[in-house]
């Protein structure tokens, strides 16, 4: 998206790069939140890149930076995305550290990619907050800022206003997060198809995890996670799973956490509860109906899960992403039932 664009109404997203900046997850942020649109129809958010210097010298030197704005951008933006680099002992400039707390003080959400956590927490605004960075750095954060709540060995963090991520791809499931939450899920799934990567992790899952090269039979998870996600509306059961798969429940377990970091029981509620989203923002009002067409039983359980796992209620989730609420907007495609 041009440097020059301005829409009024649109959520801006500025990016600070500083020396020694990482390309990848500059990558991830232009490609979540930069690119246009045209099968929604709509651009989502305003992206603006902007660095403290004309010229900046991105990591080992691979390439200069430049015909990017000033820090003055960062007075215009809704959410701030912080330099993030390899060298995290060496401090950050203090006028990034001034216009991340300027910005925090004026209630523009954080986002840290990767080390980006060390610099929102040399700029304070860390303190008794929760966040995570690449597992590597965990004794060096821990030990610079006992007052963070650092969370290791999650693929992010979403802790409300300040966002962070682990290391390399955690930027794209994070930006990925931000792009459902503040848009819905069916907005999120057509940006993942573009990206060709997976509409979903979710941040509690393990930052490693262990891919060993696989030895015949092959012991995939693919093919019994399809066939599930076929039949969400049914009655499934870890046990249909192991099934399936031909394989113990125990040893599906294991599959699940060395393959996805997660257990074979919160994958199928993730995805229960992701139809479920989508069927609430195709109109379908009849929170019973979505139940049950989701496999998650009755409203009441559906209303809990929401609660629990995405801290909104069916009915303030349909409020925000409904077809009510989108009818002056061009729909979204249809994505694959997953």
């Amino acid at each position: 998206m041009s440097q020059d664009s301005s829409h009024a109404g649109r959520h801006r997203v500025v990016v600070i790069v500083d020396e020694n900046s990482n390309p990848f997850e500059l990558g991830c942020a232009t490609e979540v939140f930069g690119l246009r649109r045209p099968e929604l129809g709509r651009d989502l958010y305003d992206f603006r890149l902007c660095s403290p210097e004309p010229g900046i010298l991105m990591r080992d030197g691979f390439f200069t930076l430049t015909g990017v704005a000033g820090l003055e951008a960062v007075a215009a933006a809704d959410t701030l995305i912080v330099p993030n680099r390899p060298d995290v002992e060496v401090p950050r400039r203090p006028a990034v550290l001034d216009a991340i707390r300027e910005a925090h003080a004026r209630g523009t959400r954080l986002v840290g990619f990767c080390s980006g956590a060390f610099t929102l927490a040399e700029a304070g605004v860390l303190d008794g907050r929760r966040a995570t960075a690449h597992w590597q750095w965990a004794g060096s954060f821990r030990a610079r800022f006992p007052e963070v709540r650092f969370e290791q060995d999650v693929l992010f963090v979403d802790d409300g206003d300040i966002l962070t991520a682990a290391g390399s791809a955690a930027a794209l499931d994070l930006g990925l997060h931000i792009v459902r939450r503040d848009h819905g899920a069916e907005v999120a799934n057509s940006v993942s198809r573009r990206l060709v990567f997976a509409a979903h992790r979710d941040g509690g899952q393990r930052q490693f995890i262990e891919r060993p090269v696989p030895t015949v039979p092959d012991e995939s998870l693919a093919p019994v996670l399809a066939w599930a996600q076929e039949r969400l509306d049914t009655p499934l059961t870890v046990a249909d799973l192991a099934a399936r798969a031909a394989v113990s429940p125990a040893t599906l377990h294991r599959r699940f956490r060395a393959q996805l970091g997660t257990t074979p029981l919160a994958w199928l509620t993730g995805e229960r509860l992701a139809l479920a989203c989508r069927l609430i923002e195709r109109g379908e009002a009849r929170m019973e109906t979505v139940a049950r067409h989701s496999g998650l039983g009755t409203a009441a359980n559906l209303r809990a899960l929401m609660r629990r796992e995405m801290g909104v209620t069916p009915s303030a989730y349909r409020h925000r992403f409904g077809l009510t609420e989108r009818t002056a907007r061009p729909r979204a495609q249809r994505p694959s039932r997953r």
